[in-house]
């Protein structure tokens, strides 16, 4: 593995680099809100896409680089990523098709950043549909519009128990139920398979089992 600083307009990310052997394709992911790359589904996701020819990139935005758990605002989150898919396009991951992706808000800011990073499909972990409501306050809105506006191939893998709730899937959408709750940490080889089988379809990717 190979880490790389990134210098982005809101300070540097870090990208954790795989390289797989004669690869088919890249993998750009992100992490949850209040989590990081070392997430169970994401290595688990980035084992099985290493195993299909598939070479992966686990970004680190820069505030939870400095320390931060808290999120930075959606543009910043945006412009960070979609600094980071340029430096990798252009670097660790040059000539191959990308799909991007991540668990959780991860999974919204490639959703609404897939054309301007020009990725070929987008893997959403844990996808957060919808926040739980509040006691006696009102429904949060749906975040169903982010992954409406993608326009190539997506795959949505989500526990079953999710208290975001699920999203449906669409003409360019599949939705895959795992057993869990939105950490996905109840059978993330239930996880690793379903984005495995849908990289192989999307990127001809193959490699060993």
């Amino acid at each position: 593995m190979r880490v790389v600083d990134v210098e982005t307009p809101h300070g540097f990310a870090r990208v954790h680099v795989r390289h797989a052997d004669q690869p088919v394709g890249g993998l750009v992911l992100g992490h949850g809100a209040g989590g990081g790359v070392a997430a169970p589904d994401l290595v688990a996701v980035a084992d099985a896409a290493i195993a299909a020819r598939v070479s992966v990139g686990l970004v680190e935005q820069p505030y939870r680089v400095a320390g931060r758990r808290a999120p930075a605002p959606a543009r910043q989150l945006d412009a960070v990523w979609t600094a980071v898919v340029e430096r990798l396009r252009e670097s660790e991951l040059a000539g191959l098709p990308l799909v991007v992706g991540g668990r959780s808000l991860g999974a919204r800011v490639a959703c609404r950043t897939a054309d301007a990073t020009g990725a070929v499909g987008v893997l959403c972990l844990a996808f957060p549909l919808r926040p739980p409501r509040r006691a006696g306050g009102e429904p949060a809105p749906s975040r169903l519009s982010e992954l409406d506006a993608v326009r190539v191939p997506t795959l949505v893998v989500q526990g079953a128990n999710d208290r975001f709730g699920i999203p449906p899937a669409g003409p360019l959408r599949t939705v895959v139920q795992v057993p869990g709750d939105h950490a996905l940490k109840a059978d993330v080889q239930a996880v690793a398979s379903a984005a495995r089988e849908w990289l192989v379809g999307l990127l001809g990717a193959t490699g060993t089992s």
